[in-house]
C-alpha cells in the first residue's frame, strides 16, 4: 500500500530529474565553433533539409553563456586548443562536447606538431561522430545518441560530483589515438 494506491488514475509520477532530463534533451543550444570543412556540414545540420529545428536545435548560439553544447568540428590547431577550452570553461553547466569528423576526434590525416591530434586531449568529449567529413544525418544521429546521455544526467550536488568526477576522468584517460588496437 503505498501512494500509487492513493492517486487517481491519469496521473503520471516521476522524478524532477526525469522531468528536466527530458526538457534538457529536447533543448540543445550548440555554441557555433567551426574550425574547417567539417563546419560546412554543421551548418547544413541547421538549413531546411535537414531541420535540426524539429528537435529544439536550432538555435546556434554565438555567446558560450548562452550553449550548453559545444560541437568541436573540424583540425583544432595547438594555438587554437586553449581558445576553445577557454569558451568551454564559460559555459554554464552542464554542458556536453560533441567531437565532429576524424580531424577533431584524431587529428585525421595531420600528423604533425601543428594540429592537436584529437580534442579530448584538453576537453571532456562526450560524443564522437567519424567521417572525412560527416555528413548531416551522422550528426543527427548523434544528437540522438547523445539525448540519451542528456535524459539521464543527475541533478543538483549529484550534478556537480558527476561533472567534476567526469571531467577529471576523461582528462586523466589517455587520447583516443594512443589507445592500442581501437584504428590500427
Amino acid at each position: 500500500m503505498g501512494i500509487e494506491d492513493k492517486i487517481p488514475s491519469g496521473i503520471l509520477l516521476t522524478t524532477f530529474e526525469g522531468i528536466f532530463g527530458w526538457v534538457r534533451k529536447a533543448s540543445f543550444w550548440p555554441a557555433t565553433m567551426g574550425l574547417a570543412c567539417c563546419a560546412i556540414e554543421m551548418m547544413a545540420f541547421g538549413t531546411p533539409r535537414y531541420d535540426a529545428g524539429r528537435w529544439g536545435q536550432e538555435v546556434f548560439r554565438a555567446s558560450p553563456r548562452q550553449a550548453d553544447l559545444m560541437i568541436v568540428s573540424g583540425r583544432v590547431s595547438q594555438k587554437m586548443a586553449p581558445v576553445i577550452r577557454q569558451v568551454y570553461d564559460q559555459m554554464p553547466n552542464p554542458k556536453w562536447v560533441i567531437s565532429m569528423g576524424a580531424c577533431a576526434s584524431s587529428g585525421g590525416m595531420f600528423n604533425n606538431y601543428a594540429i592537436v591530434q584529437g580534442c579530448d586531449h584538453f576537453l571532456p568529449v562526450d560524443m564522437y561522430i567519424p567521417g572525412c567529413p560527416p555528413r548531416p544525418d551522422m550528426l543527427i544521429e548523434g544528437m540522438f545518441k547523445l539525448r540519451e546521455k542528456v535524459q539521464k544526467y543527475p541533478m543538483g550536488a549529484n550534478m556537480v560530483r558527476h561533472v567534476e568526477d567526469t571531467e577529471q576522468a576523461a582528462l586523466a584517460a589517455p587520447a583516443k589515438v594512443e589507445m592500442k588496437g581501437l584504428m590500427r
